[in-house]
């Protein structure tokens, strides 16, 4: 299974970040990460196509709000929210209210 690629803190740009976020589907697994440590791509999928998940978890990674990492044949997610809020402070706070604290 080869690495994903993730933008580094510095790379990321704000209109990606709120493109990734204008996506209902997209929305709810940052907010189901939000509430979590790690999730896998299963657990995040909400019984869609696996196919259509591959691309909101491209575009989530690519904005850099999430993390995919392989744990033997599974892959794993993460919110990258510390490097978000240092980049854009408070951002993720006030996009998600009460449901990532």
């Amino acid at each position: 299974m080869r690495p994903f690629k993730h933008p580094s803190a510095n790379d990321f740009v704000l209109e990606r970040v709120l493109y990734a976020l204008s996506d209902p589907v997209r929305l709810e697994v940052v907010r189901r990460l939000a509430r979590v440590a790690e999730a896998s791509c299963g657990e995040l999928d909400g019984g869609r196509p696996k196919s259509s998940m591959s691309h909101h978890f491209r575009v989530l990674r690519d904005a850099g709000l999430v993390c995919t990492y392989g744990v033997g044949t599974s892959h794993m997610n993460s919110l990258r929210r510390e490097e978000m809020d240092s980049r854009f402070p408070g951002l993720l706070s006030a996009i998600l209210g009460n449901t990532s604290a």
